[in-house]
Parts: structure tokens; sequence; C-alpha cells
């Protein structure tokens, strides 16, 4: 396993990081003994980092992990996050609070080494459960609140997630007051680290990796599989649109050209999604959900393989230019 910078906070994030969420699901949809094995094998392999929240499985994520971990005898770096309720925009101090010390709880932890805003981030009030990015940094906003939980000690460090508003995610990190973001980036929208089309036909996030490494952010990267769905397994039921402004049925018109396009390169499609991440060095580590102990060892194997190709790399850039217009 190799391990790069997470940001400047001074941490070494291992390149595949453990996400313990709905996206595979391991740790809370599987048996016990396969719960304790697949964090066994991630942890003997080298993987530092598990993601998790308390939206996982209702709780479970994080209550599972916290007796894995125990039984292991474990004490990788863990993540975790909180939903903020813009109904409850005049007690956001108390809601983070809360959060945080049920999560800590179910953990049996007395901290985490990072604590997340898992809300999107728009511009203006939406009513869909989004905070705006004056919430998030106004006067007794979530930046602020964070802040006390990390002076008590409660957490290293505070990160937002990179969905919403293209413009507030980039106002938001801007503002140099988080350590780190989760950041959509895959091959079916690489925008988020690269420039696509002024009429790409899902979200541009217009570089917000680049953003967030000029500010010394760290960049977990998200998504990576687009729920699955590049590695060709089905997305989780109800889960939003695989690339954010886009639709399924454009979804699959581009993961059917990817696979084309990357069909000489070596590896099943999931590692080749991985490897096209881990090429970007500004990215910290790549967060991939597991749903079966195979894909732990799968994920493994595409560090091991190296970047794509430069003809595969050109390739992917020639959709991209076009918006996957064959």
């Amino acid at each position: 396993m190799q391990y790069r910078a997470l940001g400047s906070t001074g941490m070494q994030v291992s390149e595949i990081v453990f996400g313990a969420g709905a996206v595979g699901g391991v740790v809370f949809k599987k048996e016990r003994p396969v719960r304790l094995e697949a964090v066994r094998r991630a942890l003997a392999a080298g993987i530092n980092w598990i993601d998790t929240a308390p939206s996982y499985g209702d709780g479970q994520s994080e209550e599972n992990l916290g007796w894995i971990l125990r039984d292991l005898s474990a004490a990788p770096h863990v993540s975790t996050k909180v939903r903020i309720d813009p109904s409850h925009s005049g007690d956001v101090d108390g809601e983070a609070r809360r959060s945080i010390e049920q999560s800590l709880r179910r953990l049996g932890r007395s901290s985490v080494d990072l604590f997340q805003l898992h809300s999107r981030i728009v511009n203006a009030e939406t009513g869909t459960g989004a905070v705006t990015a004056e919430l998030v940094l106004g006067k007794g906003g979530v930046a602020d609140a964070f802040d006390k939980l990390r002076s008590e000690g409660l957490t290293k460090y505070l990160g937002i997630t990179g969905l919403g508003d293209t413009a507030a995610l980039h106002k938001v990190i801007d503002s140099g007051r988080f350590q780190t973001v989760q950041v959509y980036h895959n091959l079916l929208n690489p925008s988020a680290g690269r420039s696509v089309p002024r009429d790409f036909s899902a979200q541009d996030f217009r570089d917000l990796i680049g953003a967030a490494n000029a500010k010394g952010m760290g960049v977990l990267n998200i998504r990576v599989l687009a729920a699955g769905v590049i590695a060709g397994r089905p997305a989780p039921a109800g889960f939003p649109a695989m690339s954010p402004g886009s639709d399924p049925e454009a979804d699959r018109q581009r993961t059917r050209l990817v696979g084309e396009a990357l069909a000489s390169e070596k590896g099943t499609m999931a590692q080749k999604a991985v490897r096209f991440a881990l090429a970007d060095r500004r990215i910290s580590g790549v967060l991939v959900g597991f749903a079966e102990l195979e894909h732990i060892d799968e994920a493994l194997g595409a560090v091991d393989m190296g970047p794509l190709s430069d003809a595969a790399v050109r390739r992917l850039q020639e959709l991209w230019r076009t918006d996957f217009r064959a």
C-alpha cells in the first residue's frame, strides 16, 4: 500500500480508503463474520482510513465498526459526518454536537480524526435538505460549530462533502475554514479535476480538486465507481443520479463509451476507474465501498497496476472533449 499526504494536516492516508457506506455496505449488510473479515483484510493490506456516517445503515455502520475495531484491537483513522437540517439553522451548534457525540458512542471512541459536513452546499435555500454557503460560513454556522468541537478535542480535522452548487462549493473551499473535501470525480464526470466543454451535459465542478489543493486541503475521491455503475453493478435502490446534473440514460451511454475506450487496458472496470483517480497526485485517497470481500482485493490490485496507459488517457480525453458524443 502507498500513502499520500492529507493536504497540509500532516497525516498520511492510504491510497485506498475503506468506504463503510451504503455503496457496498459490507460492514452492515453482510453476516457478522464477513463484516469482521472485511475490515481485518483491509487493515492487514495497509488501508489505514475508514470513512463512515450516521446515515449509513441508520447508525449500523458506526456501531458495527465500533465492535469490529475492538475485536481486532485496531485503531485506524476514522472519519464520520453530520447532515445539518436547514430547518434547524438556529441551532447548528447543537445539531453538530449531538451528532458527533452519538457517533462517538456508537464507535466507542473519544474522538474521530475527521468530522465532515454531509449536506449538499448550495447558493440559495432549496428546501431539499441542502445548506447554503452562508449557513456554512456565517456567524453561528457550520464552520463555527465545527471549530468548537475541534477545540474540545472531539475531532482533529474538519471537512465537507463536495456536492451541491459548484459556485457555493468553491466559496466554501476558498474560505480556508476546512481541512478536507470529499470530491465527486470519476470516468463519467472528471470535471472536478480537469476542464470539460462549456456545454458539458453533467455538472461542471470546475476543477474543485485544484481549488482545494491550492488551499492545502486534503482531497478524498468519492463515487469513483459512480455508485457501482462503472463496475457493472446495480446502483443501490433510491440512490441519486450517478452523475450530478445528468440522467441515468446518459450515464449508461457514458459508461459504454468509457468501457470501449479502456477495453485494451488490464484489469476490471473497477480497477481501471481506481487507476484513473489515483493518477491525479492531488488526490489524497480514493474512497471505495466494498460489497464483497473480493472487492477489497480488487481495489488493492488496482494500486499495484499503476496509472492507465498514455494511449488510454488520450482516448478518454477525446471522449471528454466531445462530451461523450461518439
